[in-house]
């Protein structure tokens, strides 16, 4: 009898706050994993729709790729608000995000709405933060956003929902979502150049200050 009751004393007790961690960290997982799905979705809506930027299979893609965005803000807010913050976290949720503008932008060059120049230099920028990132992952750290990356998200996907739709008419020989494309590649390179000045030490081994 006496064994049972130490066995049972050495069991830490489920509490309400450890349920509801639980169940946060699972809502914010599976918004991450619901993003990396819907990246190949979209990206086959758009090609499926070709040129034609008024086709069911475009505005789909418009709304799950809105979607898509809008659960990565909240994810952000929700992460720090409830405390859940961690290096694997940060870097499955940046590299949701990544495939998914990724796959995007690829559909928009094949279907004539994004130039490949601007598409190579986002996803080149994204590809070489993501390894920034998993290096500072390793050594426990997490690679919290700035404001000119904060900056760069919010005009890219804008600059990407545009070029889904198209709406409206060139100023100055462009579309609304090309002028903002040539601006999200011009601070992709500026919040790019930002993460290595700040943490390019996890690189050599220094310790990052």
């Amino acid at each position: 009898m006496a064994v049972e009751t130490t066995a049972t004393a050495s069991v830490a007790p489920v509490t309400e706050s450890t349920r509801a961690g639980t169940l946060s960290s699972r809502v914010l997982t599976a918004s991450t994993g619901l993003r990396i799905v819907l990246a190949p979705v979209i990206m086959a809506l758009i090609l499926i729709g070709d040129r034609d930027r008024t086709s069911t299979a475009a505005r789909v893609a418009a709304v799950l790729f809105a979607a898509a965005a809008l659960s990565d803000f909240v994810d952000g807010r929700l992460a720090r608000r409830w405390a859940l913050a961690s290096p694997l976290g940060a870097f499955l949720d940046t590299t949701a995000d990544k495939l998914l503008v990724a796959c995007t932008l690829f559909a928009l060059v094949g279907v004539g709405r994004a130039a490949a120049w601007v598409a190579a230099i986002i996803v080149s920028r994204e590809l070489v933060v993501l390894g920034l990132r998993s290096a500072v992952a390793i050594a426990g750290t997490v690679v919290e956003a700035s404001l000119w990356g904060k900056l760069k998200t919010s005009v890219q996907f804008l600059a990407i929902l545009l070029a889904i739709l198209r709406p409206g008419h060139r100023a100055a020989g462009l579309y609304p979502d090309e002028w903002l494309m040539i601006a999200a590649a011009v601070l992709s390179v500026a919040s790019g150049a930002d993460y290595f000045r700040r943490f390019s030490g996890a690189l050599s081994g220094r310790e990052l200050g």
